[in-house]
């Protein structure tokens, strides 16, 4: 099976810092793939079916909870494990990723450690 991470966010340093963070997951088989925006990451997920999502709330043309409540409820994709990363710790923003599907919820800025070892437990390295 490929192995797929896909790495969402409108802001080209975190896309590389999030690279950069898992990019020692390549050399085990694993794809990175990125998008810049809520929609084409709704696309990725359809077409690629990446096992783990680090998804962006705040985003240009589809935001975060969107592109989730989409691909949970109502695509019903349920093999894709989705990490909403976001700026904001608000108690709202935790509560509304549950309730759009998030498997987890994490605050920017990250602990890169904590990300790597999330992303091996998710896909079983």
């Amino acid at each position: 099976m490929d192995l797929k991470i896909l790495i969402v966010d409108d802001e080209p340093h975190v896309r590389l810092l999030m690279e950069q963070t898992l990019e020692e997951l390549e050399d085990e088989g694993v794809e990175l793939l990125f998008a810049d925006n809520g929609e084409a990451a709704l696309n990725i997920i359809k077409n690629e079916r990446p096992q783990l999502v680090f998804l962006d709330v705040m985003m240009p043309k589809m935001n975060g909870f969107d592109v989730c409540n989409t691909v949970k409820n109502q695509l019903n994709i349920s093999d894709v494990y989705i990490i909403m990363l976001t700026a904001k710790g608000q108690e709202f923003d935790r509560q509304k990723s549950i309730e759009v599907g998030a498997d987890m919820y994490t605050t920017k800025p990250f602990d890169p450690d904590e990300i790597t070892e999330k992303a091996r437990e998710v896909l079983a390295l």
